[in-house]
């Protein structure tokens, strides 16, 4: 969503309030048994406020991670320990969090964040203390591969970023494709709530659509703060779509679309893994039918997820796993095992300048994760590019069909 934060950035500050002291001796920090070593895994998402039931559930899944790592001695000589900060879904206080976590010098990896604008003002903070930062939920392309990736002119800008999430370039064009050739809509009318992440994907959402051949009934912007729709829907009725779509968050689409619907817009609502949370459910109560889209296949459905969780329902968290629960604990894992190779190359102990080699470390991770095949590429991007359509059947979303885009099954 992911993932999504304000596209205003806080005012910048210097790069040597960036640049924070991460050196010291290595392995001085023991943990409470006298012999191993405590690394810190950070992890930065939304605990609190309208956006709490995605980033609990991605606190709680890397917190599992981290058990399972130290109850099975993953990595010898090092027991994890998790810093999990809330940002609030806000940028000032994401980067906030990462200008924290970096000036731990045992923090070696930070997981995180759901938003993409929250990600925008973390990431030069990574980039300055050679901090790993990865994400299980961002989906704007500019933040792997530049702001020219639609010129195809992509560099990847900070290579300390990384994230097991697909992009709004592969997410919106699936979602284009699945409306026009499963759906069969012919014409849309599309909405987002000026975010970074909501911008992005009704953007790839309509260009993709329209080169199928749709047509675009109309467009809007919104707030993401508006919860009254009333001019909106009265623009929607009368352009006449077959689907609206929509590029943003639950808290206002589910409103949005129980007023579209009270408003005589019987069209289904469509928007991608902003809107795929159980909240979005309960904040609408006429969402039967609409559709959105998240990454990768639904956990339910995945063999290698099965274990995830079990263990998750055995550790008893209160709030369940969403929509990011196995792409974070693959996230978490990346680190985990980044950590391990660094280890293993220094004889069994951390060296002075282990952040910098996690993140060289990061670029050839490669396992079987909970979500699948664990690889990234060189923009710091999963090589996973499958994408869940799902739709609100009987008060739960439903999984309806899974491609990864380059393979879309036209038939």
């Amino acid at each position: 969503m992911r993932h999504r934060s304000l596209l205003l950035l806080t005012t910048a500050v210097t790069a040597g309030a960036l640049t924070l002291s991460a050196c010291g001796s290595r392995g001085d920090n023991k943990s409470g048994d006298g012999s191993k070593t405590t690394v810190v895994i950070g992890l930065d998402a939304p605990t609190t406020g309208e956006l709490s039931a995605l980033g609990l559930g991605i606190r709680n899944s890397a917190q599992l991670a981290i058990d399972t790592a130290n109850k099975t001695g993953e990595v010898k000589g090092i027991t994890f320990k998790l810093e999990a900060l809330d940002d609030k879904a806000l940028p000032n206080v994401g980067q906030q969090n990462a200008t924290k976590l970096a000036g731990d010098k045992d923090v070696l990896g930070v997981v995180g964040p759901l938003n993409s604008g929250v990600a925008q003002s973390m990431q030069q903070v990574s980039k300055q203390n050679n901090l790993t930062l990865i994400s299980p939920a961002n989906t704007t392309p500019d933040l792997t591969q530049g702001k020219d990736w639609k010129e195809n002119k992509r560099v990847r800008p900070f290579p300390t970023y990384f994230r097991t999430a697909t992009t709004d370039e592969v997410q919106g064009a699936f979602d284009g494709q699945y409306a026009w050739e499963k759906m069969k809509v012919k014409k849309a009318y599309v909405i987002d709530d000026q975010k970074t992440y909501g911008v992005g994907l009704a953007s790839s959402f309509k260009d993709q659509f329209v080169k199928l051949g749709g047509k675009i009934a109309g467009t809007e912007h919104v707030s993401p703060d508006d919860r009254d729709f009333k001019a909106v829907v009265s623009k929607v009725k009368s352009a006449k779509p077959d689907l609206v779509f929509y590029g943003g968050e639950y808290p206002a689409s589910g409103p949005l679309s129980q007023q579209l619907k009270d408003g005589g817009v019987t069209v289904p609502l469509m928007g991608g893994d902003g809107m795929y949370s159980g909240d979005y459910i309960k904040l609408n109560k006429k969402a039967q039918g609409d559709y959105a889209s998240s990454v990768g296949k639904p956990v339910e459905e995945l063999p290698s997820a099965k274990k995830f969780i079990a263990d998750y329902k055995a550790a008893g968290f209160k709030e369940s796993y969403e929509a990011y629960g196995g792409s974070t604990y693959d996230s978490t894992w990346a680190i985990i095992q980044a950590v391990k190779k660094v280890v293993a190359d220094n004889d069994g102990k951390l060296p002075d300048d282990a952040r910098k080699k996690v993140v060289d470390a990061m670029n050839k991770v490669t396992f079987d994760g909970v979500t699948g095949p664990i690889a990234f590429d060189k923009y710091g991007d999963t090589t996973n590019t499958m994408i869940t359509a799902y739709q609100v059947d009987k008060g739960k979303w439903a999984s309806r069909f899974s491609a990864e885009f380059k393979k879309f099954d036209k038939s």
